[in-house]
């Protein structure tokens, strides 16, 4: 081994030390190959435990979307051939072999030609990974290829001891925090990195935070039986995605999952949604139709706002919770149904039973098991989380390559008190990657309501009192237009004493003959 090559192997190890993520120095590490070493098109493809696929963690040449669509199986193509075998492949001329690559779509087989391809596994008791680059020879060199082929497999180890390194460490810290008690951040930590930021895996829930945690184990808890459950918070906090993962972790979840907004359908028409009519029932009825209670039939059915139903709708849903029977609109016969039912709603439905708005035994049939979704708030640092997920949803959306959010946008984002929860979180960030100009999120892409002094750099320049005498200023020469020069008369507009006018009329220079009106005016 050269001196040369010693030093590249050293600051490829050094530049793993910079970053706390392992992915974070994958980009570094392929540029040093290129510059120092020569080895171009380099690719490195890391495994996903959940689905067992390798997946494409950094590449050159490829998008943003195409990194994220790129997953390799047991001996699919080049590099799958690889990650089945544990034993690195060199191709001598790559055009002989584009029908294994994915790349292959932006190149002609005469831009391959001459090319060498290199791939070599990365392992840590088993194939995690693989490092594949290429270089152009002009003609096969052995003794060169050899060469490649085992700095590819010192740079290979080196990514395998960082990545073990780094799971041991986590996994070290988690076990001393659960022996000693828990700590939030640490634990929170881990558990990103477990589950990509998601509650679970296989969730669509995202955050971390103690709150959420809570609140899912009382999910997994509720979700085999068939209780009904009545889901409460405030307006965007995912109700919905909390029914659905009922719904997931249930044993009705090869079944329907219908969900039916109450505040969306007209009076006239939501006892037909729900519970169907027959034919002929009241004008344009023209044939029968089976509503969203037979439709959940074996499944759940999830009523969103169940706090906006009218009086004459709750008898009929008390009817359905009691007996598990509905009645088509129009009909004679009772049709018997099992479905799971979920209710959400923004309301205090105590406070609504209370004031005669709604039924207090429905609520009760409804409240079997309450959860109560936390407002965003409260979930304070799941707030980075949700974030990067809306970027890299709506970048993807928007067809934008958003590489991070600035320091100083996430400094915005967590010290907002977000009246709109997550969904007012998700607009701004859409809004903030449409109006993104350099792949990077800034707090000026942000919405003004999100926008401190700081940010906008309108800091107060006065202090408290000179700003109050301007405004008592005003206030006085506004009530000297008002009362046309009248001392006596704006001062009983402003709520003083005359003397005192006359004391702030003084002290101020203001000129109170000016706006005496004219003779005629």
């Amino acid at each position: 081994m050269d001196v040369s090559e010693l030093e590249l192997l050293f600051d490829i190890a050094r530049t793993f030390d910079k970053y706390v993520e392992l992915r974070s120095g994958l980009g570094p590490l392929l540029s040093l190959l290129e510059v120092r070493a020569g080895l171009t098109w380099g690719m490195v493809t890391l495994l996903d435990r959940s689905t067992g696929l390798l997946k494409i963690e950094e590449a050159y040449g490829l998008t943003a979307e195409e990194k994220k669509r790129g997953v390799y199986r047991l001996g699919e193509g080049l590099v799958g051939r690889v990650f089945e075998s544990g034993e690195a492949i060199t191709v001598p001329d790559l055009a002989q072999e584009s029908r294994f690559l994915n790349r292959a779509k932006n190149r002609t087989r005469q831009d391959m030609a001459g090319l060498t391809y290199y791939c070599v596994p990365i392992q840590a008791g088993g194939v995690i990974g693989t490092l594949s680059a290429e270089r152009r020879l002009p003609s096969a060199q052995a003794e060169l290829m050899e060469k490649d082929r085992a700095l590819l497999e010192k740079v290979a180890a080196i990514i395998s001891d960082s990545a073990k390194l780094r799971e041991r460490i986590l996994e070290e810290r988690f076990r001393l925090k659960q022996i000693e008690g828990p700590d939030s951040n640490e634990e929170e930590k881990y558990h990103e990195k477990k589950t990509g930021g998601r509650i679970a895996e296989g969730s669509v829930i995202i955050g971390t935070s103690s709150v959420m945690r809570s609140l899912y184990e009382m999910i997994v808890r509720v979700s085999p039986s068939d209780a009904t459950a009545l889901i409460t918070g405030e307006s965007g906090t995912g109700k919905e995605l909390v029914a659905g993962e009922l719904h997931r972790l249930s044993r009705r979840s090869q079944e329907k999952f219908i969900p039916i907004n109450c505040a969306a359908l007209p009076e006239s028409i939501i006892e037909s949604e729900l519970f169907g009519h027959e034919k002929g029932a009241f004008t344009g009825a023209a044939g029968q139709r089976k509503g969203r209670f037979e439709l959940a039939h074996r499944g759940t059915i999830f009523l969103d706002e169940i706090g906006e139903l009218s009086p004459r709708i709750q008898v009929k849903l008390l009817r359905v919770l009691q007996e598990r029977e509905i009645e088509r609109v129009g009909g004679t016969g009772t049709i018997k149904i099992d479905v799971r039912l979920i209710a959400a709603t923004n309301r205090n439905l105590e406070e609504e039973v209370k004031a005669g708005r709604f039924r207090e035994d429905l609520y009760y049939r409804l409240n079997v098991f309450p959860l109560r979704v936390p407002p965003l708030r409260e979930r304070k640092s799941d707030i980075v989380l949700l974030a990067d997920y809306f970027t890299e949803k709506y970048a993807e959306k928007n067809n934008k390559l958003i590489k991070r959010i600035s320091a100083s946008a996430i400094d915005l984002l967590t010290g907002y008190w977000w009246p709109g929860n997550v969904r007012e979180l998700e607009n701004c960030i859409e809004r903030a990657v449409i109006l993104s100009a350099d792949m990077v999120i800034h707090s000026y892409n942000l919405p003004p309501s999100l926008q401190s002094a700081v940010s906008t750099n309108t800091e107060p320049t006065a202090t408290l009192e000179a700003a109050l005498s301007r405004l008592e200023k005003e206030l006085i020469l506004e009530a000297l237009k008002i009362s046309g020069g009248n001392m006596a008369a704006g001062a009983r507009s402003l709520g003083i004493t005359e003397r005192q006018m006359g004391i702030r009329v003084h002290h101020y220079g203001i000129n109170w003959r000016l706006y005496r009106k004219k003779p005629g005016q």
